[in-house]
């Protein structure tokens, strides 16, 4: 492969023009679910409200609701909508980071509720309320769209073309035994850090499961205040995300303070050109990667490959498969004074400890007919299921922390330290199953 560079001066000219499209239109929403009544300054959901260009929200994807009155005072917490299974609700907004306000509860039954945004990613893990317990909260969501400039846009894959990660609007997915919606707020968060994603398939949003990538997961471990911009997808190098014009994307919408954390290798390694390798083509665009972002007043981190199963089972020891990416990862690191997470080393710890066994339940190994169309056995050695993208998100954490980045101040603190070595027991994962399902593995390898 040719290696193609974008000279700083010419990646600030094509970010110049940033448009003035995604500052119009409406931005911010005050919504009240259920047909009672409507508590002041919002705006009334009643089931009927199927999703339409033309209203601008609604519920989405023939997806259904039932709405629920209690007798209460309180008009928003006094009515709902339910259901039993996923139901999408969707609200056309402008590109940009926005925080989601959530009231979930009913006055009279338990309620049980997990909460994904546009392409699975995890803002809420199951949570369940009590009868006449209601819980409220925010997270900020990043909203992305191809479009650079008048101009130029990222050149998408078609498979992504479908994706709701690259659609026009907001989508959430409330998923739970019992859901009970009361009340959704949105506005915008202009303020907020942004932390973007340069990756492949063990970072993208997987939008269809069985597959998972840590990117898809890291979001649930933020409190309110820093958005998760995913651009990462599926068969990408460093060359391929530089030449589609995702990273002149990620520049685009850049602020100071942001981060750019970087993880490739699994398909870099399959380039053969004259000057591809790791110690080659790879450091070289490693390097202009954080040239750049540094130059925009952002904060690179960059990211080892997480380690493919492969074990010695003579041993039970993860051999690498990855050559001397991840070591040329942490040399540019080194040389560049930016921080490195080292995941190709704690992944391989987590499968190690695991066990040869074990450490399917990590990736997409299933049985035939464990999801609609799967004929054949899945036995990917590569890509996560959400057992292993949630544990592997738990390892991003934990280098954030080690590194003493400012992200650290926005972590949840109700998660406990996670240590590779000592792993979540795979029996013990609860995740709630989007509708959308595939058999057909993500790119690369």
């Amino acid at each position: 492969m040719k290696l193609t560079f974008f000279p700083s001066a010419v990646l600030l000219g094509l970010l110049s023009t940033t448009s003035a499209w995604a500052q119009t239109g409406k931005t911010s929403y005050r919504f009240d679910f259920g047909a009672g009544s409507v508590a002041p300054g919002y705006r009334q959901v009643l089931p009927s409200a199927t999703y339409t260009a033309e209203r601008g929200y609604g519920f989405d994807f023939g997806t259904t609701v039932t709405a629920l009155e209690r007798k209460s005072k309180d008009a928003l917490k006094g009515d709902f909508v339910t259901s039993s299974k996923p139901f999408y609700f969707s609200v056309d907004l402008p590109e940009g980071n926005y925080n989601v306000t959530v009231t979930l509860g009913d006055a009279k039954k338990a309620t049980s509720t997990m909460v994904k945004a546009e392409s699975r990613r995890l803002l809420l893990e199951k949570t369940d309320t009590k009868p006449g317990e209601f819980i409220t909260k925010t997270f900020t969501v990043n909203l992305k769209s191809r479009r650079i400039n008048d101009t130029l846009s990222v050149g998408l894959k078609p498979r992504e073309t479908s994706k709701l990660d690259w659609d026009d609007k907001l989508t959430l997915e409330f998923n739970g035994s019992n859901t009970c919606l009361n009340a959704l707020e949105i506005t915008p968060a202009p303020g907020a850090v942004t932390v973007f994603m340069a990756g492949n398939s063990t970072v993208v949003n997987q939008e269809e499961e069985p597959w998972a990538s840590w990117g898809q997961m890291i979001p649930r471990f933020f409190k309110p205040g820093v958005a998760i911009a995913n651009h990462a997808e599926s068969g990408l190098s460093l060359g391929s995300f530089l030449g589609s014009r995702r990273l002149t994307k990620v520049l685009s919408v850049m602020k100071p303070g942001d981060y750019l954390f970087v993880e490739f290798g699994h398909n870099d390694q399959k380039e053969k050109g004259p000057n591809d390798g790791a110690y080659k083509s790879y450091t070289e665009r490693l390097q202009l990667f954080v040239r750049e972002v540094k130059q925009k007043g952002g904060i690179p981190v960059i990211v080892t490959s997480t380690a493919r199963r492969n074990f010695d089972e003579a041993t039970g020891k993860n051999v690498n498969s990855l050559g001397d990416y991840p070591d040329a990862a942490r040399k540019v690191a080194q040389q560049e004074g930016v921080a490195l997470i080292d995941l190709n080393a704690m992944t391989t710890t987590l499968y190690e400890t695991l066990g040869v066994e074990e450490s399917k339940k990590a990736l997409v190994h299933y049985p035939a007919n464990t999801y609609p169309g799967q004929d054949k056995p899945l036995a990917d050695n590569t890509h996560f299921n959400t057992y292993g993208a949630y544990e592997i998100a738990k390892c991003v954490v934990e280098g954030i922390k080690a590194n003493k980045l400012g992200l650290v101040r926005y972590l949840e603190t109700d998660v406990p330290a996670f240590d590779p070595a000592h792993p979540d027991a795979p029996t013990k994962w609860q995740w709630a199953e989007s509708p959308r399902t595939t058999v057909a593995k993500p790119d690369g390898n």
